[in-house]
């Protein structure tokens, strides 16, 4: 961009005096002087008329008959209105347009006829007022040097107080950069404030003490002094905005070269509004001639609208490329649209604002100005309250928050499912913020008439409603995070009171799922019934609907039932090896309706409690491994169970598997069965819930190693050849062949150590059971 502004009149300099040339000469032709002496022929007459009593009773007479008969039109022209349709009294916005156009050309034509004929007497002499004009200017030329050279002074000798407040919002500090850069900014503001009004107070001073006589002062130089400061603080509102020279104190996220152009763009268009309209053009009309001021008016007018819309012209791309990049940057999908939109159209705003401003400082600048000058103040002001907002939401909640030492003890996880829940909320905010901001748009140029509607029933009533859906699901998002994150800290064993036990597992975890059903339906009817909706009916419609569900799907109420039985029973927890249905696995996952098992090969059942109909606990208390060893009847009953004894005493010496062993005897049935090819010796172990089958593998082990060292013999299938047998009961010879003796020792030697080899290739280096910790048991039990 370029830093010069008035070098962009070049380009509209040639179209500004060709339209003045046009408008002038409209008014040449339409500017005829009327003769000097046209009505002086009627005048006498009447007063001729006026001197005859005669004469004067009958004129009376007669204007009273007109009098009669013109109220009698006016009544029939009002009936006649008042019985067309309602359709051809309300005109269409075209005609509203032709309308306002027509006034605009009118009032053109006229400004420029009189303000010929105002010069044509001007400079014929005719009229003294330039003398005093002239005069007039001196004295206030005096004010005017006086007031902007105190200004000027004052602003070089503050010029260290903006670049203290630079420094400050430079500095390094503990605060939030945010708060610092808000102050510096406020210092700023506060310090241009005070140089504006200062040196509105020198130019008083001037005015009273020294011009004129002392005391008074004149109202063409408290026009001016009013002006001055209401135009100087405009611009200090842009300067807090743009802050050209600043970096770190501006507000719009743009370079200091671009800042710099539109602050003097607007600084521009201020002073030609605020001195040239405000100001210059009255001062004109009052003193010199009411026609000249209205084409002082006009000159301005047209001069500041074509330079607006030449400036607007020439830096739309760039503005819509600088918009486009901002739209890049956002996190926030409303922002990205809007940004990408208010990009390609920006321009066309601005111009039909231009527009419009100059139509309205053309038509009734003393009622217009004002009301447009508010409208603009109100879009300002809500834009930017709107950013600020959202900054501040930005540095709150879009940054996280970090809970007290003693809430994040007792529940560890609140803050991140807090933090997680934060975006979501911070887009609502923002959404809120913008529609905010849209309405406070609308209602500031007259399209929509916010307190109105906000004061009406409908919109107190929308806005109270939408409060109250926000707090309400607020509300339930806490409780739920609140008594999700506790139920976690139970859960966890690493926190808390320790390892929760299985019964409290399965509680917690179903406590949490009908937490979570109880708040999403609770909250759904609260909300409803928030926005409106009857719920009675619902909640009928949904007691029809579970008798209903109850008759028709009597499996599911049954599980359900069974499910809050078994529950209330405490049979099955989560974690616990159970039999169910002819299944046997671990509990994985209990809802109120269902088991989740799984088996010993990894498959992952789903028994409906409905199918349940035992429970077989292995995990409650205490559990025994039951051994039944069979040996041959040849052997010493006494003698097994004195290895047997030996094995546990062994296994006892096993730390590991001590630590699971419960009593520190072996308990011995005895001879339990004479079964067809063994004598059975039953012998039980006392366990920890659930390491029953480990130490059952690991006794069984040391079972065989013993009777195996004993001689003991543990029968298993025998093959007996036979030969038959002759009548007297005797069986016949084996028919044998006899080999060399070496040759069967080679090679029962070498058969011997290809055994071996094997062996050792698959015999692990301990010979110990190692099952898994987690899912250990046996199919069979």
């Amino acid at each position: 961009m370029s830093t010069t502004y008035f070098s962009d009149f070049k380009l509209f300099f040639a179209a500004i005096i060709v339209s003045v040339g046009m408008v002038v000469s409209i008014s040449d032709s339409a500017a005829q002087p009327a003769p000097a002496n046209e009505g002086n022929d009627h005048y006498q007459v009447l007063a001729d008329m006026l001197a005859d009593p005669a004469s004067r009773d009958e004129l009376i007479t007669e204007l009273r008959q007109l009098s009669d008969k013109k109220q009698t039109t006016t009544n029939d022209s009002t009936n006649k209105q008042d019985a067309q349709p309602k359709d051809k009294n309300q005109d269409s916005v075209s005609t509203e347009v032709a309308k306002k156009s027509q006034s605009v050309v009118e009032s053109i034509v006229t400004t420029l006829t009189g303000s010929w004929t105002a010069m044509s007497e001007l400079a014929s002499g005719q009229s003294k007022k330039i003398v005093a004009f002239f005069g007039l200017l001196i004295q206030l030329g005096l004010v005017v040097a006086a007031t902007v050279g105190a200004y000027i002074v004052l602003r070089v000798l503050a010029r260290f107080l903006f670049k203290r407040a630079d420094r400050l919002a430079n500095a390094d500090t503990n605060v939030h950069p945010l708060v610092v850069k808000a102050t510096a900014i406020v210092l700023s503001v506060l310090t241009d404030v005070i140089v504006v009004a200062m040196a509105w107070l020198a130019g008083y001073g001037v005015a009273l003490l020294f011009i004129g006589e002392v005391g008074k002062i004149s109202v063409s130089q408290t026009l001016f002094l009013n002006i001055f400061i209401a135009v100087e603080l405009f611009k200090v509102a842009l300067r807090a905005i743009f802050s050209g020279r600043e970096d770190s104190m501006r507000l719009l996220p743009m370079k200091a070269k671009t800042a710099r152009y539109w602050n003097g763009f607007l600084a521009v268009i201020v002073s030609f509004v605020g001195y040239g309209v405000l100001f210059l053009a009255p001062l004109v009309g009052t003193n010199l001639s009411e026609n000249l001021g209205d084409l002082f008016n006009l000159f301005i007018v047209l001069v500041t609208v074509a330079y607006a819309l030449t400036i607007v012209i020439r830096q739309r791309h760039q503005v819509r490329e600088s918009l486009a990049e901002v739209a890049k940057q956002s996190n926030f999908a409303a922002t990205q649209v809007m940004l990408r939109v208010l990009s390609r159209s920006w321009h066309l705003f601005a111009m039909a604002y231009f527009v419009v401003m100059g139509v309205a400082l053309l038509i009734k600048p003393d009622e217009a100005l004002p009301e447009l000058l508010m409208a603009t103040l109100q879009t300002v002001l809500a834009v930017f309250i709107g950013m600020g907002i959202i900054a501040l939401l930005e540095m709150t909640v879009g940054k996280g928050i970090r809970v007290p030492a003693v809430i994040s003890y007792r529940l560890s996880t609140f803050e991140t499912r807090l933090n997680n829940f934060l975006p979501t909320l911070n887009k609502v905010l923002k959404v809120l913020v913008t529609i905010m901001v849209i309405s406070a748009i609308f209602d500031a140029w007259g399209a929509v008439d916010l307190p109105t509607w906000l004061a009406s029933p409908a919109g107190t009533q929308i806005l109270s409603t939408v409060i109250s859906v926000l707090f309400i699901l607020t509300v339930s998002m806490f409780l739920w995070m609140v008594l999700a994150s506790w139920i976690e800290h139970r859960l966890n064993p690493e926190e808390g009171k320790g390892e929760p036990s299985a019964r409290e597992k399965t509680l917690l975890t179903i406590f949490r799922n009908a937490t979570a059903i109880t708040i999403i339906v609770m909250t759904t009817m609260i909300v409803l019934s928030e926005i409106g909706i009857n719920i009675g009916p619902l909640i009928a419609g949904a007691g029809v609907l579970g008798l209903a569900v109850g008759f028709g799907a009597q499996k599911l109420v049954q599980d359900v039932i069974t499910g809050v039985f078994i529950q209330m029973e405490n049979a099955i927890n989560a974690g616990d090896i159970v039999t169910v249905s002819g299944l046997t696995g671990v509990a994985e996952k209990l809802t109120i309706r269902s088991l989740g098992l799984r088996d010993l090969s990894g498959t992952y059942h789903v028994v409906p409690f409905s199918a349940v109909d035992t429970v077989s606990n292995y995990m409650r208390e205490f559990a025994y491994h039951v051994g039944e060893y069979g040996v041959a009847y040849r052997e010493n009953t006494d003698e097994v169970i004195i290895k047997l004894r030996e094995a546990f005493a062994e296994l006892l010496a096993d730390d590991e598997q001590r630590a699971n062993i419960l009593e520190d005897e072996l308990e011995v049935h005895g001879v339990t069965a004479l079964a067809d090819s063994s004598v059975n010796i039953r012998v039980r172990i006392k366990t920890l819930p659930g390491s029953q089958w480990s130490v059952g593998r690991a006794y069984n082990r040391l079972v065989k190693q013993y009777l195996d060292a004993a001689g003991i013999e543990i029968p298993f299938p025998h093959l007996t050849l036979y030969f038959g047998e002759d009548k007297n009961g005797e069986a016949p010879a084996m028919p044998m062949r006899m080999i060399n003796e070496v040759e069967v020792v080679n090679d029962a030697q070498k058969t011997d150590e290809k055994e071996a080899n094997q062996k050792a290739l698959k015999q692990p280096k301990k010979a110990e059971s190692n099952p898994s910790k987690k899912g250990d048991f046996d199919d069979g039990e």
